[in-house]
């Protein structure tokens, strides 16, 4: 989709105001008189009544996102494209108006993801989802919102990689599942409907001649069943989600649109989507690279056709022109019965949402009070202040700061509002920056956005201490531009080493995407790190609390941060596994054993002490655990829980996030990963000195502990797995898994 309309947010606001339709009201002529209205009928019963009542033309018009509704049915129009990752955002079918001028600005996901937090994702999607339904109920919106993104982070230059929850499967799953179950809620009907994206093997923009549009992600059946897909199956299988989107790039030679290998062989018949008709849109203008990009059909008229016939059902369309429906269903090619089946999912949506219910939805009492809360404001601080992480500090933070004490903010968004929301944000009710806060905590504020040296110097020499805000913002990386370059901006180096030689302490916040921070972890004079993504509305409060103690940093790094060189290796190149024939070094922390600094990484101001539960077995025979009962699916089988006591070893109150990595050197078959996430949570406010600390219980399944075949099954392989604690190893035992192998989940083949 075009960042260009995302990002701006307010700025478009007047522009997509035209765009809002009204909710269909079943209350008044003609509508009322057609079953769709009939609340004592299905969901699939009152959705094929409203598309029978169509005419071939109607049907026509109606199967792209800003659908034209049937005026002599009393159906109005409904734009499908609406927005939410980290937040109400701006789309072509919102609009921020009125009483809804505005919407909570959470930080992004993948800083969102640092928290090793579900039920913090849980809370904040809550939220996301009652201000989306606030909108859609008073017209300012649809009930649908195409969120999350939930492709993993595969490549450091990916251009979107901030709007996923990192690189790690298990990571990405569970961020989706807690999303998805908050945003949809837990009533019959669906608060909002969630559409997972962008399915799949989507991580590309640009890069070395290919984009997104033409791109052909060649990926083995074991890598695409064990990394790419397994996200997307959450939202299937095990969450019902409401909708999904299929990519622009093709899988292994054909579009993702239109493949029916992707959206009915393994979407809808290996993982069962199809108990709610849920329905698949494309990306935006999508339809159109079937021809165009990836030259699979012959003309326009063909590759609408062919995506239609494969599963999808609305073509996304920034204008109209991306697809020939009329074109396709007059060749033939485009039955009336799969117009009607996709109509049919579409607004079998909208019935499941209670669109057409008015007052008696379930969620009809949400509106303008609900945005903006109180609680949301102080949840939107609180995702700021636990997932920002420390990746360096010599003891100097936190700083220990008197009221009144000067402070040199310098940097390009150390008071800049316009760099903290990242891409597809919407208006938020308020932007504190760095500077503000400080000012707000009673610091005497030296700042200036000149980049002159002289200036940046003078501003350091009347300072008590240096702060400077360094990184990227979104003109480096976002939808449509993929990064050439992982190290930091070469003015920020120079600068940062000048100033850090004036004898004042230094500390440096990023902003954005990781950068190969090696230069800055060996300069002694920086005396700290702090990253912090994009934060969104209480960026700057989070980050002052953190600096100054108020607040104790607990967040991990939910990717790895790669040497510079490492670019050398091909985008294009969707390997995960090393190979030295491709020059591919390994991607991920599974495959890459030279970070930086690894995914899972994050200091404390304070020090801990852990230990696995001694009544957590030694030993568990396969024949045991898949005999589970109470599960469809063998690996969603329950392994026992696994708790481990935390203890706070140093001096300062502290959050802990638990990250249990698993290994083995003789489970499965090679090459083997050097470690993969099997489990996390989060433990809150450990106190030092507590002679028994605090316990967290884990929970994890079948999955966590199995491998892939080159088929792409899911096997569970006898052998010895070491179950080792955060990324030091601060505890560690072994399991030992005997008998014969079980495939839990048989892939099917293309």
């Amino acid at each position: 989709m075009k960042s260009q309309l995302i990002v701006l947010g307010s700025a478009v606001a007047a522009v997509l105001a035209a765009n809002a339709c009204p909710p269909s009201d079943c209350s008044k002529a003609p509508l009322k008189n057609n079953k769709i209205c009939d609340r004592s009928l299905t969901p699939t019963e009152r959705a094929a009544a409203l598309v029978a009542a169509m005419t071939r033309d109607e049907k026509i018009v109606n199967l792209v996102s800003k659908s034209p509704g049937v005026s002599r049915l009393g159906l109005n129009c409904y734009n499908w494209w609406n927005e939410a990752l980290h937040g109400v955002a701006g789309a072509p079918g919102i609009d921020f108006d009125g009483e809804f001028k505005t919407a909570t600005s959470f930080p992004m996901p993948l800083l969102m993801a640092a928290a090793f937090d579900d039920d913090l994702i849980f809370q904040i999607a809550s939220i996301i989802g009652q201000e989306a339904r606030a909108f859609g109920n008073n017209g300012k919106s649809g009930l649908d919102y195409w969120t999350p993104n939930v492709n993993p982070f595969r490549d450091p230059r990916w251009g979107r990689g901030s709007e996923t929850p990192g690189e790690d499967v298990a990571r990405v799953n569970g961020y989706t599942e807690a999303f998805v179950r908050a945003m949809e809620g837990n009533k019959t009907e669906r608060q909002i409907i969630i559409t997972c994206k962008h399915y799949a093997g989507y991580d590309l923009e640009a890069w070395g001649g290919v984009d997104r549009h033409n791109f052909n992600a060649k990926i083995t059946m074991q890598e695409l069943a064990e990394y790419y897909m397994p996200p997307f199956r959450v939202c299937a299988r095990d969450m019902n989600v409401g909708s999904f989107m299929c990519s622009y790039n093709a899988v292994n030679g054909v579009p993702s649109c239109g493949s029916k290998y992707l959206l009915q062989t393994i979407l809808r018949e290996h993982w069962n989507w199809t108990s709610h008709n849920n329905y698949i849109t494309s990306d935006c203008e999508g339809v159109a690279d079937l021809s165009r990009g990836h030259k699979f059909s012959p003309n326009l008229a063909a590759g609408t056709a062919a995506a239609f016939n494969a599963g999808m059902d609305n073509s996304c369309e920034y204008s109209g022109g991306s697809s020939d429906i009329k074109g396709a269903v007059n060749s033939g090619a485009l039955s009336e019965a799969t117009m009607n089946r996709a109509l049919t999912r579409q607004y079998e949506g909208l019935v499941r949402a209670g669109y057409f219910d008015g007052s008696a939805s379930q969620y009809a009492s949400l509106g303008a009070s609900h945005v903006n809360t109180d609680a949301a404001k102080k949840l939107a601080l609180q995702a700021v202040v636990d997932s920002v992480v420390l990746l360096k500090n010599d003891g100097t933070l936190p700083l220990k700061l008197k009221a009144g004490a000067k402070i040199a903010m310098l940097g390009f968004w150390a008071d800049d509002k316009t760099k903290l929301r990242g891409g597809y944000s919407g208006p938020p009710p308020y932007l504190i920056t760095p500077v503000q806060a400080a000012k707000d905590m009673g610091f005497s504020v030296i700042t200036t956005s000149s980049k002159e040296l002289g200036v940046l110097i003078d501003a350091v020499n009347k300072s008590d201490v240096v702060i400077y805000f360094g990184g990227l913002d979104t003109s480096a990386a976002a939808e449509g531009k993929d990064r050439t370059n992982i190290g930091p901006p070469s003015d920020q180096t120079n600068v940062v080493t000048r100033l850090s030689n004036l004898d004042k302490p230094l500390i440096l916040v990023q902003l954005g995407d990781q950068v190969d921070n090696t230069v800055f972890l060996r300069n002694q004079k920086v005396r700290g790190i702090l990253w912090a993504n994009w934060p969104g509305q209480e960026g700057g409060s989070g980050i002052m609390q953190l600096i100054t103690g108020k607040k104790a940093p607990a967040g991990r790094l939910p990717v790895t941060q790669y040497p510079n060189g490492y670019t050398s290796l091909a985008m294009t190149d969707m390997n995960l596994r090393p190979n030295a024939t491709t020059k591919n070094p390994g991607r991920t922390y599974m495959w890459y054993p030279d970070a930086v600094q690894p995914f899972g990484f994050g200091l404390h101001y304070t020090t801990f002490s852990a230990e696995f539960s001694s009544s957590f077995p030694e030993s568990l025979a396969i024949s045991d655990l898949v005999a589970c009962t109470g599960q469809k699916y063998l690996d969603k089988c329950p392994l026992p829980d696994l708790a481990i006591r935390i203890k706070n070893t140093g001096n300062v109150t502290s959050d802990y996030s638990a990250l249990v990595f698993v290994s083995s050197a003789d489970a499965g078959p090679t090459p083997r990963p050097i470690k993969q996430l099997a489990t996390y949570g989060r433990l809150r406010d450990i106190p030092p000195g507590q002679a028994d600390g605090k316990e967290i219980v884990l929970k994890w399944t079948l999955a966590n502990l199995a491998r892939t075949d080159t088929n792409g099954n899911m096997v569970l392989y006898p052998g010895t797995y070491n179950l080792t604690l955060d990324v030091g190893g601060l505890a560690s035992r072994k399991l030992a898994l005997t008998g014969e192998e079980a495939v839990l989940d048989r892939w099917p083949q293309a």
